[in-house]
């Protein structure tokens, strides 16, 4: 159960990257198709959903290894993040999600959690101008158990200086919410919101 700050509001927000600050499965899903067809691995939109911040190594990993392929898990990962690399620029701004990350910019502590790598991290943020209104950004490389272990928000509650139960995150699949659960975080699903619940949602 989280606590709240003094004024009963969250003393730092830290916010998932891909699919919630900024709009990029399908161009990950599309990177991930083409990429595994050409092991002819087939691995379908559906469980690309349901695998969402499990970083990128352990999917190839985890799909060569129940193809029966020695496939390299850094080595196909590059290819698949060159791949997404060439469609950024499909991808665009989650615009409730980035509104509330505005508005409380420079005003509280926030950080980025994300089961992505830095490069791909730091390259989607700059896409949609917000990379520099964070403190911190965690990503794959940082910690040792990906999503659904709550490692990358307590990493990212450790560097705001920020207890995580006074922290609030925001996701958009359910490893990701469960890793925010267990780090004792407040978590909004930004999949139940709309433009006309951000208000409530954001104060």
């Amino acid at each position: 159960m989280s606590e709240t700050s003094a004024n009963g509001r969250p003393a730092a927000l830290v916010f998932d990257c891909d699919g919630t600050l900024v709009d990029t499965m399908p161009a990950h899903y599309i990177a991930w198709k083409q990429t595994m067809e050409r092991y002819a691995i087939h691995f379908s939109e559906e469980r690309f959903y349901q695998l969402g911040g499990v970083p990128t190594q352990r999917i190839v990993a985890m799909l060569a290894e129940e193809a029966g392929l020695a496939l390299d898990p850094g080595a196909v990962a590059h290819e698949k993040e060159q791949a997404y690399y060439a469609l950024s620029d499909h991808i665009a701004a989650v615009p409730h999600v980035v509104a509330i990350a505005r508005e409380h910019r420079g005003r509280v502590p926030m950080a980025v959690a994300t089961g992505s790598v830095r490069a791909s991290a730091e390259r989607s943020l700059k896409k949609i101008g917000v990379y520099d209104w964070f403190d911190a950004i965690v990503a794959a490389e940082d910690v040792t158990h990906p999503k659904p272990a709550p490692d990358v928000f307590l990493e990212a509650a450790r560097r705001l200086n920020i207890p995580p139960g006074l922290c609030r995150a925001y996701e958009d699949t359910d490893l990701g919410i469960e890793s925010a659960r267990r780090a004792g975080m407040e978590v909004v699903d930004i999949r139940g919101m709309d433009i006309r619940g951000m208000e409530g949602l954001s104060s």
